[in-house]
C-alpha cells in the first residue's frame, strides 16, 4: 500500500499566533490561507488551522490524560512519525521555544517491541502534538 498524505483540521484561538507557531517556530510551509484558516505542510501532510474566536485570546483546547509507559498522554493529540534523525533534529529545535513539554523527548518502551522516541507538547491554543520515531518503521509501527 502506498502511504498518502493525511488531512487534519484543528481549532486555534488566533490565526496570527498559529502562523507564528506553526510557520515561524515549527518551520512548516504555509499554503493557501484566508483571514480565518491556514493550510500547512506538516512533513508532507496537510494540516489546517481554523480560527475559533469562541476560544478567546486566552482559551485552550481541552484534553484528558491516558497513562502510557508511566506518563500522562494527552487525548486528543496528533503528530507525525519521523526518522530518528529528523526526530532528534526536531527535538533540538523545539527545545528552543517550548517552555514546558507535556512529555519531554525520551525513548518509550526501551528494549521492547515498539521501542520509540517520543515527545509531547502543545501549541498556544492547547492542541497537543506528539512526534515519534522508530528505528524500523516498517516492522515496529504496528507491532504487538
Amino acid at each position: 500500500m502506498t502511504l498518502t498524505p493525511f488531512h487534519l483540521a484543528i481549532q486555534v484561538r488566533d490565526i496570527e499566533e498559529a502562523r507564528d507557531f506553526y510557520g515561524t517556530k515549527m518551520g512548516f510551509r504555509e499554503g493557501r490561507s484566508s483571514d480565518d484558516w491556514i493550510d500547512w505542510n506538516m512533513f508532507g501532510h496537510q494540516m489546517v488551522t481554523h480560527c475559533n474566536q469562541a476560544l478567546g485570546k486566552e482559551g485552550k483546547i481541552n484534553a484528558v490524560n491516558n497513562s502510557v509507559d508511566g506518563h500522562g498522554v494527552p487525548v486528543p493529540h496528533f503528530g507525525v512519525v519521523l526518522t530518528f534523525e529528523d526526530w532528534n533534529a526536531l527535538a533540538e529545535r523545539v527545545k528552543g521555544f517550548i517552555d514546558g513539554f507535556i512529555i519531554e523527548p525520551y525513548i518509550r518502551f526501551e528494549g521492547e517491541s515498539g521501542e520509540q522516541g517520543t515527545m509531547f507538547f502543545s501549541d498556544p491554543s492547547g492542541n497537543s502534538l506528539e512526534f515519534k520515531a522508530f528505528k524500523d518503521i516498517e516492522t515496529e509501527l504496528f507491532s504487538k
